[in-house]
Parts: C-alpha cells; sequence; structure tokens
C-alpha cells in the first residue's frame, strides 16, 4: 500500500505542529515555574501579586510626584538666582546713578 506524498506531508507536517505545540507548553511550564522560584526567593508568594502590584503602583507614584518635585524645585532656584541677578544688577545701576 502505497501512500501519497501530499498525505505523508500533512503527517509530517501535522506531527512537526504537535510536538512544536507541546514544547511551547513545556517551555512556557518551565518558565513560570522559574519565575515563581525566583519571586519565593524573594519571599514574594504568589498569593501576593495583589500587593506587589498595588506596591508597585505606590512606588510608581512616589517616583513620579518626587521628580516633579525636583522640576520644581530646579524652577524654584532658577527664579531665586534670576532675581538676585537682576536686583543685583539693578543696586549697581541706582549706585552708578546716584554718584
Amino acid at each position: 500500500m502505497n501512500m501519497p506524498d501530499e498525505e505523508i506531508r500533512a503527517i509530517v507536517a501535522e506531527t512537526l505542529a504537535e510536538q512544536h505545540r507541546l514544547q511551547q507548553e513545556s517551555i512556557e511550564t518551565i518558565v513560570l515555574k522559574a519565575v515563581a522560584s525566583v519571586l519565593a526567593s524573594f519571599g514574594i508568594e504568589e498569593d501576593d501579586r495583589k500587593e506587589l502590584r498595588a506596591d508597585f503602583q505606590h512606588l510608581r507614584r512616589w517616583r513620579k510626584s518626587v521628580e516633579q518635585a525636583q522640576s520644581y524645585t530646579v524652577k524654584a532656584v532658577i527664579t531665586v538666582i534670576t532675581a538676585g541677578l537682576m536686583g543685583a544688577v539693578g543696586l549697581g545701576v541706582r549706585v552708578v546713578l546716584s554718584k
């Protein structure tokens, strides 16, 4: 009994696709176990995911507020220096004009 080439190709392709799917599932399982193991080594259990997410969100808000405060601080320092220089120039002009 001879099988047509097309049927053989279809069987081989199906077998390879199934093998690929099984390998992907295996890889995903290994990666999930590795990530869970690493997180557990840091003391983070799988049940803590919601709290961990909330912690990261809080840290992000904190970081952004600190960055914003730094921006405002730089602007305030520039304003103070500029005002000081303008005051010094103004005082210098007054002294020169009063002579």
